[in-house]
């Protein structure tokens, strides 16, 4: 996992400058994201598969079409990690055709909004229409920090 450019200079801010950050989301959303080549801060903004092309079910069986479904992250472990999601995320491609999903993105709104961390997924994965991807509980995602 890589912490965004945008959250990097809100922790020194407020660390090292004493600034004050913006509001605390009360809640964080997961996209998913399409790209040959390993993400990074200038390319996972133009990676996220379009929500219009696939619908997800976070862990409370809502379905969310045309936004990114929540995710609720456990506790923070004494090895600095935190992992989630706490209920399994699963995203059905609707949109008729293959798409492939490389990487995923925690970001602080269901559209728009901030992004905080990204990473790649361990392979790619092609899911053809009609087909799924879940992210399955505890620890499909974990976030380090160093």
């Amino acid at each position: 996992m890589s912490k965004s450019n945008y959250l990097q200079s809100k922790v020194l801010g407020y660390w090292l400058k004493n600034e004050t950050i913006s509001t605390q989301p009360t809640q964080v959303f997961l996209g998913i994201m399409y790209n040959a080549s390993a993400l990074s801060d200038s390319n996972v903004g133009t990676s996220e598969i379009s929500a219009a092309n696939y619908s997800a079910t976070d862990g409370g069986g809502a379905v969310t079409a045309g936004n990114r479904p929540e995710i609720v992250f456990g506790s923070i472990t004494g090895t600095n990690q935190i992992q989630g999601p706490t209920s399994d995320i699963e995203y059905d491609n609707t949109s008729g055709s293959q798409m492939v999903v490389s990487g995923f993105g925690v970001f602080t709104a269901a559209t728009g909004g901030e992004l905080l961390y990204y990473g790649d997924l361990t392979s790619s994965k092609t899911i053809e229409a009609g087909d799924s991807i879940r992210f399955e509980a505890s620890t499909s995602i974990t976030i380090t920090e160093a």
